[in-house]
């Protein structure tokens, strides 16, 4: 059941990653949907800083995918396919559907792969609200764990 949750800028939504971050295990895709300026890459350092990634986590608009070490030898895959112009093929030639069984990968943009995107995964939605206010929706997709 999708979880939605008003953000005012910039904390709250760091503390929603964090809380994300709490219960990831290695191999996960989340995909980021949202307006430019939605918050999607504050999200996304908060959730590395949450994991463990010391280094400055920028937005990969140019390099298309930033790699992080996280301290239990996992990864991080950074991603933003906003630049690519015919965004599902250039995705795969990139070798970008086999970083899913890699590490833990966020996709920005995610909407322009979605044919790629695996069953199981979490969905972020933002949306601007007002003024530094988002409204972000979880939808955890991944099968339940089962006891």
């Amino acid at each position: 059941m999708p979880e939605t949750i008003l953000c005012a800028m910039p904390e709250a939504t760091r503390a929603l990653a964090r809380r994300l971050a709490e219960n990831l295990e290695c191999p996960v895709v989340i995909a980021l949907y949202g307006d430019l300026g939605a918050g999607k890459t504050l999200f996304t350092q908060a959730l590395a800083r949450a994991l463990g990634v010391t280094e400055p986590v920028t937005s990969p608009t140019f390099t298309l995918i930033n790699e992080y070490d996280l301290p239990d030898g996992g990864r991080l895959f950074h991603v933003d396919v906003y630049r690519l112009q015919n965004a599902a093929p250039e995705a795969i030639a990139l070798g970008l559907e086999d970083l899913f069984d890699e590490g833990i990968v966020v996709i920005e943009w995610a909407e322009r792969i979605a044919s790629l995107l695996p069953e199981e995964r979490i969905d972020v939605h933002f949306q601007h609200a007002g003024d530094d206010v988002r409204r972000l929706t979880i939808d955890d997709r991944r099968a339940p764990q089962l006891l």
